[in-house]
């Protein structure tokens, strides 16, 4: 799953990048994107490390996208399709929106740089819609045969953009599968990041709010600064600036429920290893996340509550217990299983 990091030209997003990703300017010299993987903490992995002793420990990880792109943001976006270009096919976005003084003392204007990048995103995907719209037209005039369907869809995404509203206000349009390969911006789900001053903890306040369910705060700079310190260093940190958890927690803990995800375990071979899915996915599929074989051959899932294992202090023990269970391909995972995958191929 990767995350693109996008804002308006002096939001911070390279500071936030570096936060989460724990990189530094001069390993980005290139021209391109910048793309960090993160670790997904979970206490659960080390609670099973600890109990199982295996030799090898694996977390999941995601993905975060600096689009090089991203400079033109606000500048060329209108009518510049290349700008979006890097940001298409990710998964979700994460929106870094200023909300401290720049040098010369220019105050933030957090409501309007959000608005004007949400309304760049939602005339982009216009630019998009209409183009497929005419062409569509144009195949029907030649004889070619059309979708009915994807056109109907596509007129309904063109309704709501034209009244200058984000796709993803409509899930079930955004999550059309007959829409996925146009990849629309404003039909990603979205995180509304506020990059404050270093004293600032607080959401900016407006009355004609434009929807910040997924938003939080982050102080940009002392989260960088935290990123460079060693774990010891960081837990003073923490203390002395009030903040109860790393914005890469918080951010990564935010990520996971944007996408959906969830986590699943695998413990085979002396190794713990954490798996992230969407929700409401099944065996057959989860087995196809670990390895195709493992789908084509699937027999069935040996499957245990990840705290009926910590209870039962071992899986043979869990086992003896009556806690593992056999269950189909259509099984629907849940939340902490332990998963062990039976297949033949």
């Amino acid at each position: 799953m990767r995350l693109a990091i996008i804002g308006l030209p002096g939001a911070g997003k390279s500071t936030v990048f570096q936060a989460l990703t724990r990189s530094k300017p001069e390993q980005w010299a290139h021209k391109g994107p910048r793309i960090g993987t993160v670790r997904v903490p979970d206490e659960r992995v080390d609670k099973l490390g600890n109990l199982l002793k295996p030799k090898k420990t694996v977390y999941a990880y995601l993905e975060y996208l600096l689009p090089y792109a991203a400079k033109a943001y606000g500048r060329k976006t209108r009518g510049d399709e290349s700008a979006w270009n890097e940001v298409r096919p990710c998964d979700s976005l994460i929106h870094v929106v200023r909300n401290f003084e720049q040098p010369g003392g220019k105050a933030p204007q957090p409501r309007d740089d959000l608005l004007k990048l949400e309304s760049d995103m939602i005339f982009a995907d216009l630019v998009v819609v209409e183009g497929r719209i005419e062409r569509i037209g144009l195949d029907k005039k030649r004889g070619k045969k059309i979708s009915d369907e994807e056109l109907g869809l596509l007129e309904a995404c063109l309704k709501v953009l034209e009244s200058e509203r984000p796709l993803r206000d409509y899930p079930e349009l955004a999550a059309a599968p007959l829409l996925k390969g146009y990849a629309l911006l404003s039909a990603k789900p979205v995180m509304i990041i506020f990059n404050n001053d270093e004293e600032d903890e607080s959401l900016p306040a407006w009355q004609d709010s434009p929807g910040l369910a997924n938003a939080l705060v982050v102080r940009g700079k002392l989260e960088m600064e935290l990123a460079e310190l060693s774990a010891e260093e960081a837990e003073e940190f923490l203390a002395a600036y009030n903040i109860e958890s790393s914005a890469t927690d918080r951010v990564i803990r935010h990520s996971c429920n944007l996408l959906g995800l969830i986590s699943f375990f695998t413990v085979v071979s002396d190794e713990v290893r954490c798996w992230l899915i969407p929700a409401e996915t099944t065996a057959l599929d989860a087995a196809g996340a670990i390895h195709s074989d493992m789908k084509n051959g699937f027999i069935r899932a040996e499957v245990l509550a990840y705290d009926d294992l910590i209870a039962s202090g071992a899986y043979q023990q869990a086992k003896k217990e009556a806690k593992v269970r056999l269950e189909a391909k259509t099984y629907l995972v849940q939340d902490g299983d332990v998963i062990y995958f039976r297949f033949n191929v």
